[in-house]
């Protein structure tokens, strides 16, 4: 049975500087509209992994777990400061970004965290594709196999309308493949499949047999039903496969004017309409 999460961007002041809120603020309130779990990113003030100490982690998942939501993914923010891109040309930043993926590894192992997502990395004038891939396969099986004694699967995301790595599902399926770990697999976002003027639902088809995660939004990063994607079709391909993992919207994060409650119980309120009709 599919699972419902929401990712904690739009509440977390990342990108855009505001709205922000307590993570423990998100968690009550979204397991109060009926999430099966929460997807939080792995930046301040919710979950960058050098502020939290020992007894902090301990706190939020005892708040978790008080309020029945587990945590369904954990993702690292990219750019700012240090970059975290896996395929710098700096070999300092490329060797800073595997420590913070290790950590963000860790702590999704403290919060009973499943999944956590490897962002390929993007590269600019003098880095080759070649050499960018080359270094994001490298720190891709290097996190791996720190994840698989934690019990962790890594799973690789296109990102057409951000990055210039991993684009498409064949690249995602190509890099999981050269990675050659058993916990490493695959995930979309509906919104880079809609850049890519191309259509969710045959990302399900072609992904199948490593799909482990689902990113859901429509245009604009605005909540299912508001754009235009073909959601019946997506959520039909999904229940052909039986797929059993979460659809976790990303949705609202790209303007400070979002009202994050708004985003959220649109987004649930659709998904839960829209899989009562398809059962």
């Amino acid at each position: 049975m599919m699972k419902i999460s929401f990712n904690t961007w739009v509440y977390g002041s990342f990108p855009s500087w505001l709205p922000t809120y307590p993570l423990e603020e998100v968690i009550s309130r979204l397991s109060a509209m009926g999430y099966d779990g929460i997807e939080i990113g792995c930046a301040s003030p919710h979950a960058y992994p050098d502020f939290l100490s020992n007894e902090r982690r301990k706190e939020i998942l005892n708040h978790l777990k008080r309020n029945n939501l587990n945590v369904a993914a954990m993702l690292p923010a990219p750019g700012g400061g240090p970059g975290l891109n896996p395929c710098s040309p700096l070999k300092e930043e490329r060797e800073f970004t595997i420590k913070q993926y290790k950590d963000v590894v860790r702590l999704a192992h403290d919060w009973e965290c499943p999944t956590v997502m490897w962002l390929a990395g993007w590269f600019g004038f003098g880095t080759t594709q070649k050499d960018a891939w080359k270094y994001s396969l490298e720190g891709l099986q290097d996190v791996a196999k720190y994840a698989k004694d934690l019990g962790i699967t890594m799973v690789v995301e296109p990102q057409a309308a951000d990055s210039n790595l991993i684009e498409s599902a064949d690249d995602a399926l190509m890099l999981a493949e050269e990675a050659g770990e058993s916990n490493v697999k695959v995930m979309f976002d509906t919104f880079h499949a809609l850049y890519r003027n191309e259509v969710p639902s045959d990302y399900v088809y072609r992904m199948k047999e490593k799909l482990h995660h689902v990113h859901i939004s429509d245009d604009d990063r605005l909540p299912p039903g508001q754009g235009s994607v073909n959601f019946d079709s997506l959520l039909k391909a999904l229940k052909e496969i039986d797929y059993q993992g979460y659809l976790s919207m990303e949705v609202g994060f790209h303007t400070r004017k979002a009202d994050p409650d708004w985003y959220a119980k649109t987004s649930i309120d659709y998904l839960k309409q829209k899989l009562a009709e398809i059962k």
